[in-house]
C-alpha cells in the first residue's frame, strides 16, 4: 500500500496555503541534487537545504486559500523555510541520514518523494524532448534482441511500446486543455491577441518539434510494418534461441510469469497489440483533437481580424452626429446615401439549389501479405497424399460409357454380373455402373436402358450386390413419337 506506515499523509504538506512555496522549495531542490547543475558528490547538509528553500521562498507567493496544515506565523523566511524542511521530513519527502564517522547529518529524496517530485517538475520544464521517438526506440530494441538475443533490449522494447500510448493521451490531453484555455482567454476582447500569440507560440515550439514528427517522420503507422516484421522473425527463431531467451525472461521478470503461458510470447503479444491501438485508435484521436485545436484557433484568428476592420469603423460616430440634426436635416441625408446605394442588388437564395452533398466513405483496403512461415514436410507429404487420392478414385462419365459399351462387345445387352474387372478403374466403373446407365445425353441417339432382374451375385471384390440389365437401344423404338419430331 501506498498511504501506510510513515506515508500516511504523504501529500499533506501539498494542501495548505504554503502549497505553492513547498512545491517550489521541492522543484529547487531537486534541480540542485539532480539536474545538470547537480553537484553529485556533495551531500547537503540542513544550511545548505535552508538556503535553498529561501531562495524558492522569495520566487513563491502564498496562496490566500485556507490554511489546513500550520497557522504558525512567521517572523522570517528562514523560520519558514525550517518549518517546511520538517514538515517535509515528518511526512516522507526527504529522509535524514547521519553519517556515523562524522555525525553529520544530510538531507536527501526518499525514493517516492524523488519519484513525484521529478514528475511535478516535468510538467513545467521547457528542456528538450524526444518523447516520439518511442516508436523508433521500439523497433531499435527489437531488432537488437533479434540480432544478440539480449533479453533486456526485449525489455525495452515493451516498456518503449507502452510510452507510445501514454504519449499520446499526454498529446491529445494537452491539445484539449489549450483548446479550453483559447477559450477561456477569447471571452473578453481584451484577451483575443494574447489567446493569438498562445497559439502561435504553441504551433512553433511544441507543434512542430514533437506532434509534426509524431505524425510523419515517427508515425506508427511508418514503423508498424517494421516491427511486425521483426516480432515475426523472433517466432521463427531456433527452438533454442527461444528457450533460452524465455529463461532469462523469467529471471528478469518473475512478476509478468503466468501459469501455462510463455512469457516471450506474453511480451511480443503485448507489443503487437499495443503497436494496433496506437495505429488504429490514438492516432486517429490524435487527428481529431489537433483538427478540433486548429478550428478553435481559426474563429479566434477571425475574431481577431473582425475586431481589428471594426476599430476605425465610423458607423457609431455617424449615428450620433444624425441624431444631433433636425428632422428635415437626416431625411436629405438619408435619401442623400439611399441614391448612392441604389445600385446595389440583394436577392434570396433558390432553396432547391442549395443541397448537402454527402461525402463518400472511402474503403479501406488491408494489402499487407503476411510471411506464412517454414511450411513442415509432414505438412506437405499429408497434401501429396490427398491430392493422388483424389485422382486415384475421381471418375468421368464419358469414361464409364466407353467401358460399358466395350463390355457389350458388340452385343446391345450385357448384365452387370458379367462386366470385366481387369482393374482398379473397372471395379469404379462397375460399381458406377447403374448410375452411369441412367444418365442419358440429351444430344445422342441412343440411351441404355436399366432393368433389374432380382437376382444377387458376389465377386472377389464384393460380397453381394444385385444384378442389372443394361441393354443400349435407339431412343425411336422406346418412344416412336419421336420419329415425327
Amino acid at each position: 500500500m501506498f498511504f501506510s506506515e510513515d506515508r500516511s499523509q504523504f501529500f499533506r504538506p501539498l494542501t495548505s496555503k504554503y502549497r505553492e512555496q513547498i512545491l517550489e522549495c521541492l522543484r529547487l531542490l531537486y534541480e540542485r541534487l539532480y539536474s545538470a547543475r547537480a553537484d553529485y558528490g556533495e551531500s547537503l547538509q540542513r544550511d545548505q537545504v535552508i538556503e535553498i528553500f529561501e531562495e524558492a521562498l522569495a520566487r513563491a507567493p502564498q496562496l490566500d486559500s485556507g490554511d489546513y496544515g500550520n497557522d504558525t506565523r512567521f517572523k522570517s523566511e528562514r523560520e519558514q523555510a525550517s518549518w517546511i524542511l520538517n514538515q517535509l521530513l515528518e511526512y516522507g519527502w526527504l529522509e535524514k541520514q547521519v553519517d556515523q564517522a562524522t555525525l553529520q547529518s544530510t538531507f536527501p529524496f526518499t525514493r517516492i518523494g524523488r519519484m513525484i517530485t521529478q514528475s511535478l517538475s516535468e510538467m513545467g520544464a521547457s528542456s528538450v524532448r524526444t518523447r516520439h521517438r518511442n516508436t523508433r526506440n521500439t523497433l531499435n530494441a527489437l531488432e537488437a534482441f533479434l540480432a544478440r538475443g539480449e533479453v533486456h533490449d526485449l525489455m525495452d522494447a515493451y516498456e518503449y511500446s507502452e510510452r507510445i500510448i501514454s504519449d499520446f493521451t499526454d498529446v491529445i490531453a494537452e491539445l484539449e486543455e489549450r483548446k479550453r484555455e483559447l477559450v477561456r482567454q477569447v471571452e473578453t476582447q481584451l484577451l483575443v491577441q494574447q489567446a493569438t500569440e498562445h497559439f502561435f507560440e504553441f504551433m512553433e515550439k511544441r507543434f512542430q518539434p514533437d506532434v509534426s514528427i509524431r505524425l510523419s517522420a515517427d508515425s506508427v503507422e511508418k514503423h508498424r510494418d517494421g516491427i511486425q516484421s521483426v516480432i515475426d522473425k523472433i517466432r521463427r527463431k531456433r527452438k533454442d534461441f527461444k528457450r533460452e531467451a524465455e529463461l532469462k525472461l523469467r529471471e528478469l521478470a518473475p512478476e509478468l510469469v503466468q501459469h501455462n503461458q510463455s512469457l516471450l510470447y506474453f511480451v511480443l503479444d503485448a507489443i503487437e497489440i499495443r503497436m494496433r491501438n496506437a495505429a488504429e485508435l490514438m492516432l486517429p484521436a490524435l487527428r481529431r483533437a489537433l483538427q478540433s485545436f486548429t478550428k478553435r484557433a481559426d474563429i479566434i484568428i477571425r475574431q481577431l481580424s473582425y475586431l481589428t476592420s471594426q476599430r476605425n469603423n465610423s458607423v457609431v460616430d455617424v449615428c450620433r452626429d444624425l441624431a444631433q440634426l433636425g428632422q428635415a436635416q437626416q431625411d436629405q441625408i438619408l435619401a442623400l446615401a439611399g441614391a448612392q446605394l441604389s445600385g446595389l442588388n440583394l436577392r434570396w437564395l433558390d432553396p432547391e439549389q442549395v443541397r448537402l452533398q454527402q461525402k463518400r466513405q472511402q474503403r479501406v483496403l488491408y494489402t499487407r501479405i503476411e510471411d506464412a512461415g517454414e511450411i513442415e514436410d509432414d505438412a506437405l507429404r499429408e497434401v501429396a497424399l490427398q491430392q493422388q487420392l483424389d485422382r486415384a478414385f475421381i471418375t468421368h462419365n464419358e469414361g464409364l460409357h466407353d467401358y460399358l459399351i466395350t463390355a457389350m462387345a458388340g452385343n446391345n445387352k450385357v448384365s452387370t454380373k458379367d462386366l470385366p474387372l481387369l482393374s482398379a478403374r473397372d471395379v469404379l466403373a462397375m460399381s458406377h455402373a447403374v448410375e452411369t446407365a441412367s444418365y442419358q445425353a440429351v444430344d445422342s441417339e441412343y440411351q441404355f436402358v436399366v432393368t433389374p432382374t432380382g437376382e444377387t451375385a458376389s465377386n472377389e471384390y464384393f460380397d453381394r450386390f444385385d444384378v442389372f440389365d443394361i441393354e443400349l437401344i435407339k431412343k425411336s423404338e422406346t418412344n416412336p413419337d419421336l420419329e415425327d419430331l
